[in-house]
């Protein structure tokens, strides 16, 4: 495979980065996860500008508005997850988009496709039940067809970014007999403002970014089934696929890293620099080797879908070796800042309070205690650290 993007990627690159480096907060460095009201409004003005620039739909057929490009869509997604801003919408762009362009009719896609590439509308994904996460196909919330409409009766659990959502794409059972497993499941558009959805934030350790979706008697029109009656299973597949491809776990955990070997180069302990201490040189070194190997299994399947054959199995290795160093990441950073990432929010004695927040409990929600993003940036601020903003 070729490891170097074309002269013309790489000016597309250049471009992406001076629009960062315009559109970036300063008093925002990180909210991925918006958790602030003054957050979550930067969050949509950020989608809306990048939709403003085609950034949402490049990677989609032309057809639709995009420009056919994976590796540009790449390109984005690497930059904006690195230097931790906001823009891109994974939901939206990356999974719910391509799903909809294979499996959706032409009425579904004349609606929901351009609202997503201008960045109008944001999607989540109601696939994990309480008793159905990796166990998927035993999930138990239930569509039953009423005439012109579905009537769903259910809940949902792990729901990333719910409560920000205008639509949902969501699994129901639409056989009663669970046996039939994946064979009686379909996939629909649930529009979230619908009567009877209510979505509450889990208050984890790790902020509310997750949410737990309930559904009562509420109403889907027969034409928001995505794809055929019980082939969900095949949706989802698909939507799946599209999931496990691509490098914004593996760059926003490399972020991470660099943020924490900065810190180490200015943290004393022992009479020296942490950074000095062999044992935390090679267990940084052993995750900054492990992120490179994992940056380069994202462009082996970049590079297999650019040339327009299958990623299989090589994404599904992508997206395990991306969520193994994030959590590593995270196990170090907890090795690393010592007892004092137990500390209380709000003290100022915790350094880079944020760093296991964005990472380790990404993977792990509700694993250990985790600060905000606004201690983070006055620790920041008065220790005058240096982080890295770009490769």
């Amino acid at each position: 495979m070729e490891f170097r993007f074309s002269e013309d990627d790489e000016r597309f690159r250049q471009e992406v980065r001076k629009f960062i480096g315009k559109e970036r907060r300063p008093d925002l460095p990180s909210c991925i996860h918006p958790e602030t009201k003054e957050e979550e409004e930067y969050y949509y003005e950020m989608k809306r500008k990048v939709g403003a620039k085609g950034w949402h739909s490049l990677a989609w057929p032309k057809e639709y508005g995009g420009r056919a490009s994976v590796i540009k869509q790449f390109i984005v997604s690497e930059e904006f997850y690195f230097n931790e801003i906001l823009g891109p919408d994974i939901i939206s762009d990356n999974m719910v988009a391509p799903t909809l362009i294979q499996f959706g009719s032409e009425e579904q896609k004349r609606e929901f496709l351009p609202k997503i590439a201008s960045g109008e509308t944001t999607w989540c994904q109601g696939f994990s039940e309480p008793e159905a996460g990796s166990d998927l196909f035993a999930l138990r919330t239930q569509a039953v067809k009423q005439d012109d409409h579905y009537i769903v009766n259910g809940q949902k659990v792990w729901t990333t970014a719910a409560s920000l959502a205008d639509w949902m794409f969501l699994l129901a059972r639409t056989e009663s007999d669970p046996a039939l497993r994946h064979r009686g499941i379909s996939a629909f558009a649930l529009d979230m403002k619908s009567t009877g959805v209510t979505v509450r934030p889990l208050r984890n350790t790790g902020g509310a970014f997750y949410c737990e979706v309930f559904f009562d008697n509420v109403r889907i029109p027969k034409s928001n089934l995505i794809g055929e009656k019980n082939q969900g299973a095949r949706v989802s597949f698909a939507m799946l696929g599209y999931e496990r491809s691509g490098i914004h776990r593996i760059r926003y955990a490399q972020a991470c890293l660099g943020h924490l070997i900065e810190y180490a180069r200015s943290a004393k302990r022992n009479g020296g620099t942490l950074i000095n201490d062999p044992l935390v040189r090679r267990k940084l070194a052993d995750v900054f080797i492990e992120g490179e190997a994992a940056q380069l299994l994202a462009y082996r399947v970049l590079d297999l879908q650019s040339k327009g054959e299958e990623v299989d199995y090589f994404a599904s290795i992508s997206r395990l070796a991306g969520t193994l160093f994030q959590q590593h990441v995270g196990e170090i950073s907890i090795e690393t800042l010592g007892q004092y990432v137990q500390l209380e929010p709000g003290s100022k004695l915790a350094p880079l309070y944020g760093i296991i927040e964005r990472h380790y409990l990404w993977s792990l929600p509700g694993t250990v205690s985790a600060g905000t993003a606004e201690i983070q940036r006055n620790i920041i601020a008065e220790r005058g650290l240096k982080l890295p903003r770009s490769p």
